[in-house]
């Protein structure tokens, strides 16, 4: 696949978490030679957003429902249980692709 993913990384506020977390993200797709476009937001601005995104990656608690698979990234803060999650992002890429 050519096309870029489409990833949204939201924390509450869209500085420090979702900060690292791009970085995890950005390090997963590049070992796996996937073609990425990162957009760091405040999850109140996700649903708005969800529509030019194939992926949401949250550190927070996910307020509502969304079109695009949501994924919660708190192992890429806590160092727990990141392979799941690791998975979790690729599975959820190889489904839109």
């Amino acid at each position: 696949m050519n096309r870029k993913v489409k990833v949204l990384v939201a924390c509450g506020a869209g500085i420090a978490t979702s900060t690292v977390v791009m970085k995890k993200v950005e390090d997963l797709f590049a070992r796996n030679e996937i073609p990425v476009e990162i957009t760091q937001i405040k999850i109140a601005e996700a649903a708005a957003k969800q529509d030019e995104a194939d992926i949401l990656i949250s550190t927070t608690m996910l307020p509502t429902e969304y079109s695009i698979p949501a994924i919660k990234a708190m192992a890429f803060l806590t160092g727990i249980n990141t392979e799941k999650v690791e998975k979790e992002i690729l599975e959820a890429v190889n489904a839109i692709q």
